[in-house]
């Protein structure tokens, strides 16, 4: 969605700016025309040359520097943008914004673009809390500005709270989420998706302006999350296993927490960093990832299995590495546990997610597979399709029930995906959803 886009990315004097530079290079990678507009006080942080090199397009910072006499440089830039990104934004140019100030290139291409803007802040949680602050972030916010909602954490000055600017990845998803839907609805006004600020209105109050309110679509729920491939010992030193790297559960389970739930993830082996905050339980084998959901599987309320849960394993694991002798080893298999057609057929209150990874025949197996498992959604991919198969940060799946297919999502970040199927699920569970 950003190959081409011209990405304007002004950064602004905060310890933050070093993220500039990822944030920079990631939407350079992933084929935007990103062209850095720095504060005064950003280049205290980091270089004009380091934005440059990750660009590849010139770095301005001085108004008056005009390096074309046939142009008004801001006023170029400002037209050229399908979209302005202020990141990390501080309280001061937040400030200058609302107020319709100009006194530098960012703050006067700002002012002359119609382009889309978004703000990503950073500051101490003392100043983001500011009422000064808050209400400038509700005036932007009713003038369109789309708000990119920082994290929480430990601040560079010490404190911990609220204002650490988003990680580079997850603005690069909101950016893409932001072109995905403006292609989808050209004409329609693009409304707000978690991690951004406010609404097309501006009900939100000044205390409390950065809450979303579909986040609470699962609020009060138990979520179980099964993720990544589970292992199968031949020997000490040998397995078996698949090419899952449970980026699609860790999505899901990230979401589902943004979403209001509480979160279980039981994860095997997995290739991917788990999301931060969420209760984890780290497995290996088929069997011990069917013991760790039947601990959680009474209590839950929806419980999702995006788990690549091993068929089969070695009917006899060897105590000590088998050494090689003949030129053919046999190697007898049993089958495993059936984790999802359990919680199928025991299921009670549960809403009951599987996954199926398909390489063709997609509709026929799936539907198939849901009925066998008595599942309420089964979410099917074909892995041959690129950027829908294993380790990779996107996804296209079709969601079935009993009735047939349900939705197709074509291929998008996995985060995204997950959003889409927790968002059908809770509205099936009586969710409410604004």
């Amino acid at each position: 969605m950003l190959k081409g886009k011209v990405i304007i990315l002004g950064i602004t004097g905060g310890i933050a700016a070093y993220k500039g530079a990822a944030l920079c290079s990631k939407l350079t990678q992933k084929g935007a025309d990103v062209h850095v507009i720095m504060t005064a006080s950003a280049k205290e942080f980091i270089t004009e040359l380091t934005l440059q090199s990750l660009s590849r397009n010139p770095v301005y910072s001085d108004t008056f520097d005009e390096r074309e006499p046939s142009i008004v440089s801001h006023i170029h830039l400002a037209d050229a943008a399908d979209l302005v990104l202020v990141a990390p934004a501080t309280a001061n140019i937040i400030g200058k914004m609302a107020h319709g100030l100009a006194d530098d290139m960012l703050s006067t291409t700002l002012l002359a673009t119609t382009a889309p803007i978004m703000v990503a802040p950073a500051m101490n949680v003392h100043m983001y809390t500011h009422p000064a602050v808050m209400q400038n972030m509700e005036t932007l916010v009713s003038r369109g500005v789309k708000m990119i909602e920082p994290g929480e954490g430990l601040l560079a000055c010490g404190y911990v709270g609220k204002g650490r600017l988003e990680e580079p990845e997850t603005i690069v998803e909101t950016i893409e989420r932001f072109f995905d839907q403006q292609a989808q609805e050209p004409e329609a006004t693009i409304k707000s998706e978690p991690r951004w600020f406010g609404s097309e209105s501006t009900e939100n109050s000044v205390s409390e302006p950065l809450v979303n309110k579909n986040k609470l679509a699962l609020s009060g729920k138990k979520v179980i999350v099964t993720a990544g491939g589970t292992i199968e010992r031949i020997d000490p030193v040998r397995y078996i296993t698949n090419d899952s790297s449970g980026k699609m559960g860790f999505a899901i389970a990230k979401v589902a927490q943004e979403m209001g739930a509480e979160v279980q993830l039981i994860a095997a082996n997995t290739s991917a960093e788990p999301p931060s905050g969420i209760s984890l339980e780290r497995v290996q084998s088929a069997e011990d990832m069917y013991q760790a959901v039947l601990k959680q599987w009474e209590t839950s309320d929806l419980v999702v299995m995006a788990a690549a849960v091993a068929d089969y394993r070695p009917r006899e694991v060897a105590q000590t590495k088998i050494k090689k002798k003949d030129s053919v080893l046999t190697l007898e298999l049993v089958k495993n546990v059936d984790i999802l057609e359990t919680l199928g057929r025991s299921k009670k209150h549960q809403f009951l997610i599987g996954f199926a990874a398909e390489t063709g025949n997609l509709e026929t197996y799936a539907i198939d597979k849901l009925e066998r498992k008595n599942c309420d959604l089964l979410a099917a991919n074909d892995v041959t399709v690129e950027g829908a198969g294993f380790g990779v940060d996107t996804n296209a799946v079709q969601i079935y029930d009993r009735s047939g297919m349900v939705e197709q999502i074509p291929v998008q970040s996995k985060e995204e995906v997950a959003r889409k199927l927790l968002t059908l699920a809770a509205e099936r569970m009586g969710g409410v959803l604004h």
